[in-house]
């Protein structure tokens, strides 16, 4: 009965009602997930500049690990939408258990080579002598811990897929009240610094891995994850990667947005590195509400192309827009009228940074504005499977737009460069979505004559 719901609310409750029930879960799951960052960061803050530099080197490896979920997971979650909407339960189920032992065991592997190499790779990420002693510290720690948190980004796209986005709620909101309560313990209490962090982390998200596994084995899934059900056909694997593959990208060009403007900010010391790192972890705040709000949408909208159910589809596109576009307005809002003080939050004093800061909330807070907008659009590609397009827009604002926007801005303008290179970017990728959704409808619009 409850798996014939889940199929009811992907394909025929009214749009508003499915996108509340899918989004808002999925959206609260994920800005909890974003707590994680920003709580490590404000416990951190209160210990030094250094300290807070450590974590913010660290985080693009993060990223990374995240990657691999959103690899195999969104990758497999767009295929399993459609998949589902025409009827073929069998294969969703291969694909899913495909999808989650195959981004256990390639995480596995990189997490392993990673810290094999650990030192270089944070000295590349931006680490100077004073924060790399810090950086490690941390980063052995976590990064040996995401094993887990590979499991959990992984099954929180394949159950969202089936439509038990509240399960995905419990399972970060579990792990993120839990690192809130521990961070302070072994950070000040237990005196573990830095490390202390790090443990907070991996012990929450062991506790939201034991919640997915809860879910699969209580049987209430429509996927029975079995390795039995694994099925590495060619098929199966390019349906997989030519989604995953775009993702994957996006998550190494924000890896590679944050090293360089870590870069880019080393000459200027330690301060300006915590700076930028601060706003990093406020901004991604906002965007992982966005995508946790829009991974309730991907679903409904591959379901209901898979369907052929177009007028279901455009509804849910204006509405997505619609809804995070007045978000995201209050969220910059927020950001430019309050920015000293939610900066301040982030150091014991230090002035510098919170000068970087300020600046840097306030011009991103703006920009910000059009980030729904761009985002329901680069999840709308992959879920309809059109994996060059999705890819394409995917790398825009991390890749495209903002690479030369932060190698060539700090050359002219110095300090100033780095504050503005992201927001100058999200107007350029704005610009290109425009061009991309118009293309995109009228796309929409001949297949839709075609069926009649």
């Amino acid at each position: 009965m409850m798996k014939e719901q889940k199929m009811e609310l992907l394909g025929s409750v009214s749009i508003p009602k499915a996108l509340l029930a899918m989004g808002i879960p999925a959206m609260i799951g994920m800005m909890i997930n974003a707590l994680y960052n920003l709580v490590d960061a404000y416990f951190v803050g209160g210990l030094g500049t250094s300290q807070m530099g450590a974590i913010s080197v660290a985080f693009p490896i993060g990223q990374v690990v995240v990657g691999l979920g959103l690899l195999f997971g969104n990758g497999a979650a767009s295929y399993i939408s459609r998949l589902l909407g025409n009827g073929d339960k069998e294969t969703a189920d291969k694909a899913a258990s495909t999808a989650l032992y195959s981004s256990v065991f390639v995480g596995a592997l990189i997490i392993l080579g990673t810290l094999i190499f650990l030192n270089p790779i944070l000295k590349v990420l931006g680490a100077t002598g004073s924060i790399l002693p810090y950086a490690v510290t941390y980063a052995s720690i976590y990064v040996t811990s995401s094993i887990f948190n590979v499991f959990n980004v992984t099954m929180n796209n394949l159950i969202t897929s089936e439509g038990a986005a509240k399960t995905t709620m419990c399972a970060l909101l579990a792990g993120a009240v839990l690192n809130m309560i521990l961070d302070p313990v072994f950070i000040y209490s237990f005196q573990f610094g830095v490390a202390g962090a790090a443990i907070a982390t991996a012990v929450s998200q062991i506790v939201s891995a034991a919640v997915y596994l809860c879910y699969i084995f209580s049987g209430k899934s429509v996927f029975s994850f079995r390795i039995k059900k694994c099925y590495f056909s060619k098929e199966m694997i390019c349906e997989i990667l030519k989604i995953g593959i775009p993702t994957l990208i996006f998550q190494l060009l924000t890896s590679l947005s944050v090293m360089l403007v870590n870069m880019q900010a080393k000459p200027y010391g330690d301060s300006v590195i915590a700076g930028m790192g601060a706003v990093t972890r406020i901004i991604s705040m906002g965007s992982l509400i966005v995508f946790g709000f829009l991974k309730g949408f991907q679903p409904i909208a591959g379901y209901s192309y898979g369907a052929k159910k177009y007028e279901r589809m455009y509804e849910a596109i204006k509405t997505s827009i619609l809804w995070s576009t007045i978000f995201c307005v209050i969220f910059g809002g927020i950001l430019i009228l309050f920015s000293t003080q939610i900066i301040s939050m982030f150091t014991a004093g230090d002035r510098e940074l919170i000068h970087i800061g300020q600046k840097a909330l306030w011009a991103n807070g703006l920009s910000f504005w059009l980030f729904g907008y761009y985002t329901v659009y680069s999840f709308l590609f992959l879920a309809l499977g059109k994996a060059k397009e999705g890819l394409f827009l995917g790398v825009c604002r991390q890749g495209i737009c903002f690479v030369p926007m932060i190698l060539i801005l700090p050359i002219v303008f110095g300090k100033t460069g780095i504050l503005y290179a992201q927001p100058i970017a999200d107007v350029l990728s704005a610009a290109v979505t425009i061009v991309m959704s118009i293309h995109l409808h009228k796309k929409l619009e001949m297949e839709k004559r075609l069926i009649k």
